[in-house]
């Protein structure tokens, strides 16, 4: 959540801009929203906490990523995932 939570305070309109693309792509948001998606990565990751987070909690990100990629039409199915991300963030 800390890493959500530094991404929405100093990158909310790239976040804001991503969102909106995935919620319009359901079907095709991965490639749609690529381009998005860096600009938002690369936002975040000026920020130290989040680059720690993205080092301790590599495995459970790539394990959401795996989750997305498979069930694109239907992202909801990776909540598990994003779940174990998350707890592994508020850990950090």
């Amino acid at each position: 959540q800390a890493a959500l939570e530094i991404t929405a305070r100093y990158c909310r309109s790239e976040m804001e801009q991503y969102g909106r693309c995935v919620a319009a792509s359901p079907a095709s948001w991965q490639r749609d929203c690529h381009g998005l998606r860096l600009s938002m990565s690369r936002c975040a990751a000026a920020h130290p906490i989040v680059q720690q987070i993205r080092r301790d909690c590599a495995e459970p990100f790539a394990a959401f990523e795996q989750c997305l990629k498979e069930n694109q039409a239907s992202v909801v199915n990776c909540s598990d995932h994003v779940n174990a991300f998350l707890l592994c963030a508020d850990q950090v």
